[in-house]
């Protein structure tokens, strides 16, 4: 029987670990190849490099995992359309997972995600496909708890498919000493960050300004991700990449004057 062919790829770098546990329960599954950013890619969301050289680069930093490995030095979905075009060619893959993320990659922050976008991208090339993130920012994150959930909705893409045109966002509630309750499909949560900058001087005397901010939720529904994590369950939000505001477009025919 053939194993299905999964595409790996991330945002944190092909260093990082929550790379390093994603390839670990895919390689279980089926045939794993990785391409991923050569470093850190956070916040560039569906960043692609034009005008710039791309390079592309077979990696030993998961050579003990013995997959085919690739390191990147574009963006996200920049590593996707590469696996794509070049690395895969004639392959095509029967899911492509992206993660899992250092973070939380919930609500509104979908936007900004380099480990959605590859996903995202995968999903616009016609592939099934998912992100992953951990709601843990820490430098010492603990992975080790999300396997089983990781497996589970792996495992059932494979089965079930995922609907066409769709990316699942995964999040994964931080390690506690209560155990997960379950998985939750939800709606993203109507929330955003109010960002604060900070001015400072640099040792020359240069203006410059360093974000900071904070989540705020402003939704009191059940049914959303930060209500499912909050809660202890691994969230599921299925995503799509047509941002048509439909609602709208029968009150601007009727309001405005074209």
């Amino acid at each position: 029987m053939t194993k299905p062919l999964i595409l790996v790829s991330n945002d944190d770098g092909i260093t990082a670990p929550g790379i390093r546990m994603l390839v670990e329960i895919a390689r279980k599954i089926g045939d794993v190849v990785v391409v991923a950013p050569d470093s850190p890619q956070s916040g560039m969301g569906h960043a692609i490099t034009i005008g710039n050289t791309l390079r592309l680069d077979k990696s030993i930093a998961l050579h003990d995992l013995d997959v085919e490995a690739y390191e990147c030095s574009g963006t996200p979905a920049d590593c996707v359309k590469l696996a794509k075009f070049y690395v895969l060619k004639d392959r095509r893959p029967d899911l492509v997972v992206s993660g899992i993320n250092h973070g939380s990659n919930s609500s509104i922050s979908v936007l900004y995600s380099g480990t959605m976008s590859a996903a995202i991208e995968a999903a616009i090339e016609g592939f099934p496909a998912i992100g992953f993130s951990l709601c843990d920012y820490g430098h010492d994150a603990d992975f080790s708890h999300a396997a089983e959930a990781v497996e589970q909705i792996i495992r059932g893409a494979l089965k079930h498919k995922i609907p066409e045109n769709t990316a699942l966002n995964v999040n994964i509630p931080k390690k506690s000493e209560e155990k997960i309750k379950g998985i939750k499909v939800c709606r993203q949560a109507h929330a955003k960050w109010q960002e604060e900058f900070d001015e400072r001087l640099d040792p020359n005397n240069r203006r410059y300004f360093w974000m900071t901010g904070n989540f705020v939720n402003f939704d009191k529904g059940e049914d959303t991700d930060e209500w499912a994590l909050v809660n202890n369950y691994v969230s599921v939000v299925p995503c799509q990449f047509d941002l048509t505001a439909h609602h709208a477009i029968a009150r601007l025919n009727n309001e405005w004057s074209f």
